[in-house]
């Protein structure tokens, strides 16, 4: 090497420095999506994967534990697995087709609570030295037992006074999501869903006995969903709405077209508060006309409409259509909870129960808490707020047109000075020739809300009459105790 000569330093690469840069931050942004989507599987969606029927470990599990009981929430046992003296299990449903859609069956295959709870009915924390000796033994452990929300009380007054006619009847507290009763007619027994498959899977389509009618049912809201109607009305008039005046002979006629109130009652001249009670399908056909059916649309959505919903057992989405371009026709229909628009009651009380939370849906849900086979507790299930449907003014002015329901309109038969209930009835219209769909969604007391219930009677006829008076009676019973 010559006198004076360096080695020469590699200069910098800005390039490459910032590739690697770049990488590091990539790596680090995928690590940190990795870590939020373990934590979201973890807490919304592992039950879901657990209690998946292709899941292995479920079996696994069915292998080695007897499963645990459903109760209800006085411990009132709703199912149980009786092991024979050959030593066969059996599950076994005390109260028959009173609790079949909601607890459900558990074969063949599993609906209801009994494939929401599955994980914890085939669970066990019992103490380690009886599971010690049971493994011993080769016998099974015991699996833990879910204690779910139902009333035993409101759940058989609402399917006493259903009776034999088809419907639903839901009940929930609207400040906690707890679900209170859940009857759908017609019913099976789960005691018999084996021998009776063939029976239950393919009989007569309109029995559709192994329908959830108040998850599942698809129907038109009729007139429950002037709600939706004059909220959105309330929105485009803030502060004016009650200056509408209608003069209803009965009958409104537009053009060639003509919307009739029930059974053509002439209810004369409506505010819009008056024409909100007396139910006017006239009244309301005419402020449809007025409407932004873009707005109507969104508001629809808004309230859970053609979206999921926070519900743990099967549900069917609720359906609104009825676009901007929509015509006279299918405006007047549309407004007044006919034409294509679909509801399950379930959604029905949803809405309503949000409307009595100040317009905060609280997530429904059915299991309280999970308790070991010596009644421990292991875990227990808090209310959850799903979202606001609603500012808490708007929930205030509609609790007010809800209450004159009740106390001027159709309302009636929910009226009583034992408490202040508000609600609204409907007499929704599904095939020609046959008699409407009764209706009635609604909560008490109003100063406090505490129950709200929705009914559905198919082919019932008046909500007024026939709907209204069932959730009566579970207010009594409830807010009674």
């Amino acid at each position: 090497m010559k006198k004076g000569s360096q080695l020469k330093k590699a200069k910098p690469n800005p390039k490459a420095n910032r590739g690697i840069l770049l990488f590091s931050y990539a790596v680090v942004a995928l690590f940190l999506c990795l870590s939020a989507y373990f934590g979201y599987f973890l807490e919304v969606r592992s039950e879901d994967a657990i209690n998946n029927p292709y899941n292995a470990r479920i079996a696994g599990m069915e292998n080695r534990m007897l499963r645990g009981k459903l109760l209800a929430d006085d411990g009132t046992i709703l199912a149980q697995t009786t092991v024979l003296v050959d030593g066969t299990e059996m599950r076994e449903y005390p109260y028959g087709d009173m609790f079949a859609h909601v607890v459900g069956y558990a074969s063949p295959g599993k609906t209801g609570l009994e494939a929401s709870a599955n994980f914890y009915l085939l669970n066990s924390h019992a103490n380690l030295l009886e599971k010690a000796a049971n493994e011993l033994s080769d016998r099974k452990n015991a699996g833990d037992n879910v204690v779910t929300t139902l009333n035993m009380r409101l759940q058989t007054i609402a399917y006493e006074a259903l009776g034999n006619r088809r419907g639903a009847v839901v009940a929930m507290e609207p400040d906690t999501g707890k679900i209170l009763a859940m009857v759908s007619k017609p019913a099976f027994d789960p005691n018999e869903t084996v021998e009776k498959w063939e029976e239950l899977s393919g009989g007569d389509s309109s029995e559709a006995r192994l329908l959830n009618r108040a998850t599942q049912g698809l129907y038109p809201p009729g007139s429950t969903f002037k709600i939706v109607t004059a909220l959105e009305y309330m929105r485009e008039h803030q502060g004016v709405y009650n200056a509408y005046r209608f003069d209803c002979g009965g009958i409104f006629a537009y053009e060639n077209l003509k919307i009739q109130c029930y059974h053509k009652t002439a209810h004369g001249d409506q505010n819009f508060t008056e024409a909100f009670a007396n139910s006017c399908n006239g009244a309301f056909a005419e402020l449809g006309l007025t409407m932004d059916l873009g707005a109507l649309k969104n508001l629809a959505e808004q309230l859970l409409f053609n979206r999921e919903q926070p519900l743990s057992i099967p549900y069917a989405k609720s359906i609104y259509r009825m676009g901007d371009d929509a015509g006279e026709w299918e405006i007047f229909q549309t407004v007044i909870g006919q034409g294509s628009t679909l509801m399950t009651p379930m959604h029905n009380l949803m809405l309503t129960a949000a409307i009595a939370n100040g317009g905060i849906l609280m997530e429904p849900y059915l299991i309280d808490h999970v308790e070991n086979s010596g009644g421990q507790m292991v875990r227990r299930f808090t209310p959850r707020v799903y979202g606001e449907l609603m500012v808490a003014n708007e929930a205030s002015a509609l609790t007010e047109l809800l209450t004159d329901v009740v106390n001027e309109g159709t309302g009636s038969a929910v009226r009583t000075d034992a408490y202040q209930a508000a609600g609204k009835t409907g007499s929704a219209e599904f095939e020609s020739g046959k008699e409407t769909h009764a209706w009635f969604v609604g909560f008490a007391p109003v100063e406090k809300p505490r129950i709200v219930v929705c009914v559905i009677v198919e082919e019932g006829g008046s909500g007024g009459s026939v709907a209204a008076p069932i959730a009566r009676e579970l207010f009594d019973a409830y807010l009674g105790e």
